[in-house]
């Protein structure tokens, strides 16, 4: 038992002390390559990295929930693609012409509901047909992606309302509403998931899904419901993102099933299921936005940062497997 405490401890805790050592060495590395004359990271450039962390993180609070479940969707930068679509276009509908400014909470509402939309059509045909839902939100990732091609072909689709920006840009307490938006998202999750029923459920289903439907859990419409959520947060981290920059480009959000994946397993969410946090999610979100900052603070290029998270994911999925298997051991003795 004391090895079992000491693997969960180094499983949770060694996120904390992974940012901590990517702090020291980009700010050693930036200072003896002399690359700036600006500290890597000074309390404004924190704030900066948590709003920067939102779009990724908010997403991948809806992924710890999914994946603890026994679940993943790669369909998720897909979701976001289409959700910023649709809140940007249906701006300039001409149904909506005369809404002035109250088009906002309407194009608002739109993509949300879309995104929601999307990711329980995803939960109902894994409920329904039983196939992998690794198989099923691929598909949906190909398909999702089709239609914004389908509509739009390689152009970007804008539209700039100051308002919506105003609102976007917005501070209170020091903090941008990104940042607002992603502390309330992590927040809301973490209790759904540690004091709900609904919570306790989706680490039964994600341990042992046989044992979950004996005990009378209705596990299809319970998946469906995570994969509503995630959807729901894909579609909101596209209004967070989106309400300020004004554009979509067809390939946004290429991606991001990457960051949003490497980000919750390195958080210590177990990619079988059964086990995981938000809070470490939270922190495995920082440490890949801080890995993504501090390797261009010492001038690495795009390529770079994606063969560096592609390595660190391998490696965590080993690390896994080898404190899984130890632990098996254990309960067999």
């Amino acid at each position: 038992m004391q090895s079992g405490r000491v693997s969960n401890a180094l499983k949770n805790g060694a996120i904390w002390g992974f940012i901590v050592l990517e702090l020291v060495f980009f700010s050693v590395a930036g200072e003896f390559l002399s690359l700036s004359d600006k500290a890597f990271m000074d309390s404004e450039n924190m704030l900066l990295l948590l709003k920067q962390s939102a779009p990724i993180g908010i997403i991948a609070m809806g992924m710890t929930l999914v994946m603890v479940n026994g679940n993943i969707d790669l369909s998720v930068g897909a979701s976001f693609a289409i959700a910023a679509f649709i809140l940007l276009d249906s701006m300039t509908w001409p149904i909506f012409a005369g809404l002035g400014d109250w088009v906002i909470p309407v194009a608002w509402l739109l993509s949300l509901l879309a995104g929601t939309f999307l990711g329980a059509l995803n939960g109902l045909i894994v409920w329904k047909t039983g196939v992998d839902a690794f198989i099923v939100t691929l598909g949906s990732m190909l398909g999702f992606r089709g239609i914004v091609f389908m509509f739009n072909g390689e152009n970007p689709t804008s539209h700039l309302n100051w308002t919506l920006v105003d609102i976007a840009e917005s501070e209170f307490l020091g903090l941008a509403t990104a940042s607002w938006v992603f502390l309330i998202v992590t927040l809301v999750i973490w209790f759904v998931m540690a004091k709900t029923v609904h919570g306790r459920n989706a680490y039964a289903i994600g341990d042992n899904r046989e044992a979950a439907v004996n005990a009378g859990i209705r596990v299809g419409p319970h998946m469906m419901i995570n994969f509503a959520i995630i959807g729901f947060l894909a579609a909101l981290s596209a209004v967070v993102f989106y309400s300020e920059s004004g554009s979509v480009n067809p390939n946004d959000g290429r991606l991001y099933e990457l960051w949003v994946i490497t980000a919750v397993v390195l958080g210590g969410t177990k990619i079988t299921g059964g086990a995981g946090n938000v809070i470490g999610t939270f922190g495995g979100v920082i440490a890949i936005q801080l890995l993504r900052k501090g390797l261009g603070h010492i001038g690495a290029d795009t390529s770079t940062v994606n063969l560096v998270i592609g390595l660190i994911l391998i490696a965590v999925l080993i690390l896994d497997r080898q404190l899984n298997a130890k632990g098996k051991e254990e309960l067999k003795v």
